[in-house]
């Protein structure tokens, strides 16, 4: 009897915090938790002004002590009542499969920071870490359906996406080089090295073309227009990826959507009927 409570106690709680619930305990810990990610990111705004900060240090403290609590509560009762989810049903290996996806990683990193200030560790990272804070944010994307499909789609075109950004790289160290060998002997300040000329090669390929470098010979100019174009053209390669990406994530979604209805009501809205326009039943 004990172990049948302790069971459906624990299917409750991974109901309430499944975000594909459609109950009414779900939907309203989902609206709690998307009204606090909010409240933090103006938190975290609104701190970065001094004298905001120093007129309500006190708020602050306590309101990211509280949000701490809240979001590790919320990540531990996750870790706990997820072996009720088939795909993370073995009491260790399933937890552990879990921790590492991505939502749960950006859950950790989230309220890791605060945790890392009590133990022995460097200051200075502690404070870079603090920037960590902001993935609150991101934890929106696991009850915001909208937000789900730009996730799927990055994590659908991860691949393609990677390959696009090792060609970036590859030619960035490319043009870097080139530039310096052409610039250096004339512009040893402004093209010091190989890495400084980096700085020139990503304004140069996003077409930004701040003025604070620029080549001054024909051989470096013309690395310089040949850039820029191709700079130009390179961003369509990523835009196509996630675009094509975006078009499969939603028709997915709506071939889903169509046999859940299917499923549920018997008839496919996809097939109509000639004369009236309405479902007509599957044969």
């Amino acid at each position: 009897m004990k172990a049948t409570k302790y069971m459906a106690f624990k299917y409750k709680v991974y109901d309430v915090l499944n975000n594909d619930s459609t109950t009414i305990g779900s939907k309203v810990v989902q609206g709690a938790i998307i009204i606090l990610i909010l409240i933090n990111a103006l938190s975290l705004i609104f701190e970065s002004i001094p004298e905001v900060k120093e007129d309500y240090a006190s708020f602050f403290y306590y309101f990211n002590l509280f949000s701490v609590v809240f979001f590790s509560v919320e990540y531990f009762l996750r870790m706990w009542s997820i072996t009720c989810d088939p795909r993370f049903n073995k009491p260790l290996l399933g937890r552990v499969k879990y921790a590492f996806t991505s939502m749960q990683l950006i859950d950790l990193l989230a309220i890791l920071p605060f945790y890392l200030s009590f133990v022995h560790f460097d200051l200075r990272v502690i404070r870079l870490m603090r920037v960590f804070r902001l993935l609150r944010v991101f934890k929106i994307t696991k009850y915001v359906s909208a937000l789900s499909i730009v996730v799927n789609v990055f994590k659908r075109k991860a691949s393609e996406l990677a390959i696009a950004a090792f060609m970036l790289v590859f030619l960035l160290l490319i043009a870097s080089t080139a530039i310096y060998y052409a610039e250096n002997p004339f512009q040893p300040k402004a093209f010091s090295s190989i890495p400084d000329s980096m700085w020139w090669s990503v304004i140069t390929i996003c077409t930004v073309g701040y003025g604070d470098i620029y080549p001054i010979t024909i051989f470096g100019k013309l690395i310089g227009g040949v850039l820029a174009v191709i700079g130009i053209g390179f961003f369509a390669l990523p835009t196509g990826i996630i675009s094509s990406g975006f078009a499969e994530e939603l028709a997915e979604r709506k071939e889903k959507k169509r046999k859940d209805e299917f499923n549920t009501h018997g008839c496919d809205p996809e097939v109509t009927c000639p004369c009236c326009g309405n479902s007509m039943k599957a044969k």
